[in-house]
């Protein structure tokens, strides 16, 4: 088992992949239960898939040429995802086959979970349709049985209509070609290198585009949510919060604690901590809590009402 890690959604912990594995083993322990979706269709059919880093572009993008996929990303500690997960997986079944649904576990997946941040995802659960290579965003938060089946009728409605859907298996493809669209070759280095898990690599690459482009968001935010992911992977997080706690006048422990805040979803918490750290010091430390605070405000779209919210709170602070 890979040992403890860090995603943008939370620390990855044995718990957690032991939970997610058991989550696994049960669903597969239902499918092949006589009548639950292993029977018709040629024997074999799956409705729920769970996907990792590695089998992500087999499961959903390649899987998705020939039927519609809802990609679900989750996590244990998230309350909502626990009300979506099982409405969703029920649907999976009664479609039978008509799309399949893919659950991504976050905290166990860090390379997705940093691409959907980097997509503009602002928490989970979070739903993408997938459809012949191409990730549509579908749905951000829970909601009840009804409004889910009903915005999963109205989703397939609207790419039948508008002749989307997949009918017949895949075009034939030309060796070698790839499962989907290409990715934007500004970005293709870093995407490669965050594919491999190399954040080093992704890092430059995105440092690069930045010396070409200054203004360039994307990579901005891209860089932002490498670095860290790289600071967070060198801390033990109960260790950084209890330091913070201890000293509440050291702008490093803050920072360190603020990091762990942000990869375990805490944004808010991470923001207000720094914040606080700008009005109780002064000097090198109030400025090095300053500046962390505006890195970490990279890491989130700018339109994000969370960041005009920090940053008029950091305002106030300073002045």
């Amino acid at each position: 088992m890979p040992s403890p890690d860090f995603s943008l959604h939370g620390a990855i912990d044995l718990g957690a992949r032991q939970t997610a594995a058991k989550r696994k083993q049960e669903r597969q322990a239902q499918a092949q239960a006589p009548g639950n979706g292993s029977g018709g269709g040629g024997g074999g059919d799956v409705y729920v898939v769970d996907v990792t880093d590695e089998t992500f572009n087999r499961e959903v993008v390649e899987r998705s040429q020939t039927v519609p996929v809802l990609v679900d990303f989750w996590a244990e500690w998230c309350g909502p995802c626990k009300q979506l997960g099982p409405i969703l997986e029920k649907l999976a079944t009664e479609a039978a086959g008509k799309w399949v649904l893919a659950k991504v576990d976050v905290d166990a997946n860090p390379q997705l979970a940093a691409y959907m941040q980097q997509m503009g995802v602002r928490g989970i659960p979070f739903v993408a349709a997938v459809i012949g290579g191409q990730l549509l965003p579908f749905m951000n938060g829970a909601a009840p049985e009804p409004q889910v089946r009903q915005a999963i009728d109205q989703l397939f409605a609207t790419l039948e209509q508008e002749g989307l859907l997949p009918e017949g298996g895949p075009e034939p493809a030309e060796e070698g070609a790839p499962a989907g669209p290409p990715a934007d070759p500004v970005y293709a280095e870093a995407e490669a290198a965050l594919q491999r898990g190399d954040l080093d690599a992704a890092a430059t690459a995105f440092r690069a585009i930045i010396a070409q482009r200054p203004r360039d968001a994307q990579a901005k935010r891209g860089l932002a949510l490498v670095e860290l992911s790289t600071r967070a992977r060198a801390l033990d997080p109960e260790q950084a919060l209890s330091d913070a706690a201890a000293e509440p006048g050291d702008a490093a422990a803050q920072i360190r604690a603020a990091d762990v805040e942000m990869v375990s979803g805490r944004i808010e918490d991470a923001f207000e901590r720094l914040v606080a750290t700008v009005r109780r010091t002064a000097g090198e430390e109030r400025d090095a809590a300053r500046l962390h605070l505006l890195k970490l405000l990279d890491v989130l779209p700018a339109d994000d009402p969370r960041v005009g919210k920090a940053r008029r709170a950091l305002s106030s602070a300073l002045f």
